[in-house]
């Protein structure tokens, strides 16, 4: 089975566990946590979340709701003016009504990846991984429990290692590869996997903790 297939009749409980596992660790971050450094390399908590909820806005975007991220996702300041809540909040809720008008049969969308258009399944769970491993890296980073269960684990892995032309060369490649490249994502960690949780942190550069 085709990732296409394999994530066609469970994208969008993907994303809305995705989105729901980042809001509630934003919410769980302590007065006194925002400045602790977090798997990220050189980002620490506060970056994360303005990079994640930028990323949210840049699908939103994509997909033709919002103007998108009003700063550069991959270079975040560090100051949140007003609430972290409220700023993660409004992202994944207007990125996850962005996705409710994607009907059914919509074969592909629009993506910020340099990809382009992806088929709609790997395309939403793409972001959804975008929401849920940051939401790991903040978790780990502030001592609460990972967001991550072997189950989305699974369907995020199977999205991160859908097979598609490469930007620029058109040479086919798993769609982290590239992204991985440009410094997205650190080299896989090579280590045992026990679990489907391991095997997705590891291969997305992140020591499972």
């Amino acid at each position: 089975m085709n990732s296409t297939a394999a994530l066609e009749n469970v994208w969008r409980d993907v994303v809305a566990t995705s989105y729901r596992a980042l809001s509630e660790v934003v919410a769980g971050i302590a007065d006194d946590q925002w400045n602790l450094p977090t798997p990220c390399s050189d980002w620490t908590v506060t970056q994360v979340v303005q990079h994640a909820a930028g990323d949210q806005l840049a699908y939103a975007a994509a997909l033709g709701v919002g103007p998108g991220p009003s700063y550069n996702p991959f270079d975040p300041s560090g100051e949140i003016d007003g609430s972290a809540v409220e700023l993660v909040r409004e992202a994944v809720d207007q990125t996850a009504a962005a996705w409710t008008t994607v009907s059914i049969d919509t074969a592909t969308v629009a993506t910020p990846l340099p990809h382009g258009d992806l088929p709609t399944p790997v395309a939403a769970t793409l972001a959804a991984l975008d929401a849920a491993v940051h939401a790991w890296d903040i978790a780990i980073a502030t001592g609460q429990p990972s967001p991550l269960t072997d189950d989305l684990s699974t369907h995020l892995l199977t999205a991160a290692r859908t097979i598609h032309p490469a930007p620029g060369s058109g040479t086919a490649a798993e769609i982290i590869e590239p992204l991985r490249q440009w410094g997205a994502y650190a080299p896989v960690v090579e280590a045992p996997t026990t679990t489907p949780t391991t095997e997705l942190l590891h291969y997305l550069g992140r020591a499972s903790a």
